[in-house]
């Protein structure tokens, strides 16, 4: 899979894939991350890609011109699945979402920057828009983060241990149910027998039953979803 990141602030995205899971995809070759310096794009000699809200109103807006040449330099050397602009009022992120994606060969994700982005630019080049959550943070750098995270972790091969994605919370629209590691007892707090019996079935059993009391308790709203 190629993910291609449109960024005003390109270095703030550097750090995350050079550590853990995200790293080893890329060092396999599983995953290949190209981040594009959207001011590179820029027509100006000063790298200008914002200017002010035609209007009036507070704040700059990102210029379609140097997002669209971007989009369209990276059009003609493959073909993209998706281009995705990460937005407050995109659809929020979900596992599902995240699933359809990881099956995905090319996307583009934008980040938003300042106010946001010329209308243009969501209307003539955005084929999804989503959002992490009902609340604003200065720019999208950070869930685009996010979303290749949850995209990143479900494509073969990426864990170790495949498994482990497909007993996450929200797979089945279940949460994950509760889990213990090592000391078996920590003052006088035991781990369930069931856990430490070796019955493969029961287990199966009592995480399935786990699972659905506590969707019940804490996300009730998720088995009710179609």
């Amino acid at each position: 899979m190629r993910i291609d990141i449109i960024s005003a602030l390109p270095d703030l995205l550097k750090t995350p894939f050079q550590t853990s899971i995200l790293a080893r995809a890329i060092n396999k070759k599983i995953v290949q991350i190209h981040v594009h310096d959207l001011r590179k794009y820029s027509k100006n000699k000063k790298q200008q890609i914002d200017d002010y809200s035609y209007g009036g109103g507070g704040g700059m807006v990102l210029m379609i011109e140097p997002i669209a040449k971007c989009i369209e330099t990276l059009k003609k050397e493959r073909t993209y699945q998706m281009v995705i602009f990460m937005t407050p009022d995109g659809d929020k992120l979900s596992q599902k979402i995240s699933n359809q994606l990881s099956q995905l060969k090319n996307i583009i994700i934008l980040c938003g920057r300042y106010e946001g982005v010329d209308q243009r630019v969501r209307d003539l080049f955005i084929d999804k828009e989503i959002s992490i959550g009902d609340y604003v943070l200065t720019g999208g750098e950070l869930p685009a983060m996010v979303l290749c995270d949850s995209i990143i972790r479900l494509i073969p091969g990426v864990m170790s241990n495949s498994s482990c994605a497909l007993s996450d919370s929200f797979q089945d629209k279940l949460l994950s149910p509760p889990i213990y590691t090592r000391p078996a007892s920590y003052k006088n707090n035991k781990v369930p027998n069931i856990l430490l019996s070796g019955n493969e079935k029961k287990i199966s059993e009592w995480k399935e039953k786990e699972a659905i009391k506590r969707t019940q308790q804490k996300r009730p709203n998720l088995l009710n979803d179609e």
